[in-house]
């Protein structure tokens, strides 16, 4: 019998982690669910489920007309994830399906049963593989389709399902030179400033990655840290800062900046970021309910934890892990955060409040509370390089969706607001 392919059984354990057991993809590989594999393993792995979770919905209606009752749930992922291998990666049939017999086979007298129904159902497929094509686009849940469309209308919605379908390129920011990095990377240098990669690559074996020349950001947040305009010599106070991209704008442009997290985990990542791109800040480790500083800042960058539905486009497992439930709490305690940091920031100081959200009472309502409760504050225009006139809104912020920039690939969603004091 041939060698289970570790990458595909790892796969097929994180899809099983988000379906039974509603753990994200980021808290499994954080853990040990990949131990064992090499680099390239793991990052296949990670391909093979995200492809699988964002397609999960065609799969589902390909398999219905061959399956006369649903297996038991490991069987059932291992036939939606060859039904996307075979239709949304157009693999070779013969090792997709030999690759998942395999896996029933290796796996024990539970399964191996199934070896039978896993072959002649996954040639089935192979053999319709054409209506793929033919499949709509998977829709949001139920709970969040709704919001949204109430927000935004049915016709934007069904453009950001199609963003999200899409997933997402690699951006970059860089410490400095961005059009050199363009060039010798082979990227596109975006409007705004950020790099992106036109195609998929091991982001650790590009030049200049282990010099610290760049990092990972997406374009749309690194629009926070420049709406804040970071000078020279400014102390800084970057709020709920994991995993660091925005410490390390701020850094890069010369501020003092106090990286401030609840989670030593996630902060840990931040100072590994710092030693690698040879950047300095100071990392507290605090909840940020509970701290004080020992003096004002003169400006503050507040990512708010959210229900990050502006990055589904990148973690297709979100809809299935969150919901309306686990939601709304969020939006008391991005009020009280943001009550608290507009009470840390000097006389003529500066915050900028963002949230990779797409939910209205995460950002635009967020900053009327706000700028209601406080008379002294008043709301800046942003207008940092490339931004478009339709992302702004009534109330003076950004509103960033996955369906802008269809032609380039598209941005997560993202709300950015530049409170005045």
């Amino acid at each position: 019998m041939a060698a289970p392919d570790h990458a595909r059984r790892a796969a097929l354990g994180l899809i099983l982690g988000v379906l039974e057991d509603r753990l994200t993809l980021a808290e499994q590989i954080n853990t040990d669910a990949l131990d064992g594999l090499s680099p390239a393993e793991r990052a296949r792995a990670q391909r093979l489920a995200a492809s699988t979770l964002r397609n999960l919905e065609r799969a589902d209606r390909m398999l219905k007309s061959f399956l006369r009752k649903r297996p038991t749930p490991d069987i059932h992922v291992l036939l939606r994830m060859a039904t996307v291998e075979l239709c949304e990666d157009d693999a070779p049939a013969h090792g997709v399906v030999n690759a998942a017999v395999t896996l029933v086979r290796s796996a024990g007298k539970k399964t191996e049963s199934f070896a039978g129904l896993v072959n002649a159902v996954l040639r089935k497929v192979s053999e319709d593989r054409a209506r793929w094509q033919t499949l709509p686009v998977p829709e949001l849940p139920g709970w969040l389709r709704g919001r949204l469309m109430s927000a935004y209308g049915k016709a934007a919605v069904q453009k950001m399902e199609i963003a999200h379908h899409d997933g997402a390129p690699i951006d970059f920011s860089c410490k400095s030179d961005a059009d050199d990095w363009a060039a010798r990377l082979g990227a596109e240098l975006l409007p705004t400033g950020s790099l992106r990669m036109k195609t998929r690559v091991q982001v650790t074996d590009l030049e200049g990655y282990e010099a610290g020349e760049w990092w990972v950001q997406d374009a749309a947040a690194a629009l926070a840290a420049k709406a804040l305009n970071p000078q020279p010599g400014e102390r800084i106070l970057d709020l709920c800062a994991a995993p660091g991209g925005k410490t390390l704008q701020l850094a890069a442009a010369g501020a003092q900046v106090t990286a401030l997290d609840i989670s030593e985990g996630r902060m840990a990542r931040v100072q590994e970021n710092l030693a690698r791109t040879g950047l300095a800040a100071e990392t507290v480790v605090a909840d940020a309910l509970h701290w004080d500083p020992e003096a004002p800042f003169d400006a503050i960058l507040m990512d708010a934890p959210c229900s990050a539905t502006g990055t589904i486009r990148r973690h297709p497992d979100l809809p299935f892990v969150k919901d309306a439930q686990g939601i709304k709490p969020l939006f008391a305690l991005q009020a009280a955060l943001l009550e608290r940091a507009l009470g840390w920031l000097k006389p003529g100081g500066r915050l900028v409040y963002c949230t990779c959200s797409l939910l209205p009472e995460e950002g635009e309502a967020q900053i009327r509370m706000a700028l209601g409760h406080h008379p002294d504050l008043t709301i800046a225009p942003i207008n940092a390089a490339g931004i478009e006139d339709h992302w702004r809104t009534p109330e003076g912020g950004l509103r960033l969706r996955p369906d802008y920039w269809p032609e380039r690939g598209g941005m997560d969603g993202f709300y950015i607001a530049r409170i005045d004091r």
